[in-house]
């Protein structure tokens, strides 16, 4: 029986400044990430990553710290990133973060079926 690593979340240093900036956060602030519905990513059909500036998470299963400020996934939205990790990057042309998800179980994913293998 194998058990799932927590997800890990890493952020480009322009991802990072760019979350301080917009959204004018101090260490101790928070972002939380979760998937919604509609849209895709790398390794998700029907779904998109989306973020929300919350400083006090309910249940948080993953906390990454980057620059004092708190990048967490709550139990609740685990199940978008079970066995994933996370890397965000800042995209100049959509002035905003984009994801990208990994298996962390040394898989590679298959983009057009959005499956890992």
């Amino acid at each position: 029986m194998s058990s799932v690593k927590p997800t890990k979340i890493t952020l480009t240093p322009a991802a990072s400044n760019w979350f301080q900036t917009a959204l004018e956060l101090t260490p101790g602030n928070g972002i939380r990430f979760y998937g919604r519905v509609y849209g895709a990513t790398n390794a998700h059909t029907g779904f998109s990553a989306a973020m929300s500036r919350c400083d006090y998470p309910t249940l948080p299963v993953v906390d990454e710290v980057i620059d004092g400020i708190h990048y967490y996934i709550q139990e609740s939205d685990n199940w978008f990133f079970n066995g994933l990790d996370l890397q965000v990057d800042y995209d100049e042309q959509l002035d905003g973060p984009v994801y990208h998800f990994t298996p962390n179980d040394g898989s590679t994913l298959d983009a057009r079926a959005s499956a890992s293998h």
